[in-house]
């Protein structure tokens, strides 16, 4: 309420001053509109939750433990009939701070596209900030994984054709794990197929934090440069790491496509594999529409079945 008192108050004195003080100040409100509604980028994809309409035959297993913590916890999406599946493994955005596993822009067309297909689908929680920092995040990323791997089997799914999702700060945690497979596989973690990163702006965290940029980055980030620089999927990104996915918003004021186009080009000088899709549609979008019929959904489904034919002939219907 201050703010906007203070915001009117401002108004009342562009009118009553020349037009040469009126330009600066109406930029001013407009950077500070955008910082406020950008402060919580990512949380857009879970204001909607709710019980998700399962497809027909699709079996859900909800908070499935993979360390005490109770922000540790999965849910599977598991289709009639699973043997030896390949598995989608999803994790959440919400600017490392906020965010949920079942949200319903995170879940809903993503299931009802591809489980029924044969794939299995798994969305992960993980500990939030302040309780836990991004390298943290990343850690439990990594035992989620090994835990799902480890019991996927059960679940009628194949450990050795796990695909890796992420929006947001999911995005960039996925991007951080795939960056350096080795960290994961001292973990106890098996190979996966490859990785999808939807619209993560993430992926030199030093360059942001030494840019003008959003106020969640500092709380999430801080002030320390090793941190920046160890939590960045750039610098960490080596050889041998698997085929990648990047989707990016080419209307975000923030670009992170460029962030996208420099993490790229670092891969494929390392011969890595790293395709970018730059997509004409809000944050949030790139995220809940996944999973609708178009072309958008076909571009991230060209990639997955290129990793494996099993995936492939799921997505094909065959």
């Amino acid at each position: 309420m201050k703010f906007f008192r203070f915001i009117l108050v401002l108004c009342l004195l562009v009118t009553m001053t020349n037009v040469s003080f009126a330009g600066p100040i109406r930029n001013w409100i407009a950077e500070k509109r955008a910082q406020d509604n950008h402060d919580d980028l990512g949380n857009d994809e879970n204001l909607t939750y709710g019980k998700i309409n399962l497809p027909q035959g699709v079996r859900l297993i909800r908070d499935v433990p993979y360390g005490s913590d109770g922000k540790q916890r999965m849910d599977i999406y598991i289709p009639e009939k699973a043997k030896d599946a390949p598995v989608i493994f999803m994790v959440h955005g919400g600017a490392w701070r906020t965010g949920d596993k079942a949200a319903s822009g995170v879940v809903e067309n993503k299931v009802a596209r591809w489980v029924p297909k044969g794939i299995i689908f798994i969305s992960a929680n993980y500990r939030l900030l302040p309780d836990a920092n991004p390298l943290i995040q990343e850690d439990d990323v990594i035992l989620a994984i090994k835990k799902a791997q480890k019991d996927a089997e059960k679940w009628g799914g194949d450990p050795s054709k796990f695909i890796l999702m992420g929006h947001s700060a999911g995005a960039h945690l996925v991007s951080l794990v795939s960056a350096d497979p080795q960290k994961a596989k001292k973990a106890g973690a098996k190979p996966w197929l490859g990785t999808v990163s939807l619209d993560s702006a993430a992926y030199d965290i030093s360059e942001t934090m030494m840019s003008k940029h959003y106020r969640f980055y500092d709380k999430a980030f801080g002030k320390d440069p090793a941190l920046w620089k160890t939590a960045s999927p750039v610098h960490m990104l080596s050889e041998g790491a698997n085929p990648f996915f990047a989707v990016c918003s080419s209307i975000r004021p923030d670009s992170p496509c460029t962030q996208a186009r420099n993490f790229a080009e670092k891969g494929i000088s390392l011969g890595i594999r790293i395709e970018i899709s730059e997509q004409a549609m809000t944050h949030a979008d790139i995220n809940k529409k996944l999973g609708i019929s178009g072309a958008y959904t076909e571009s991230v489904e060209a990639f997955m079945s290129s990793l494996d034919e099993r995936i492939k002939k799921c997505l094909d219907g065959i």
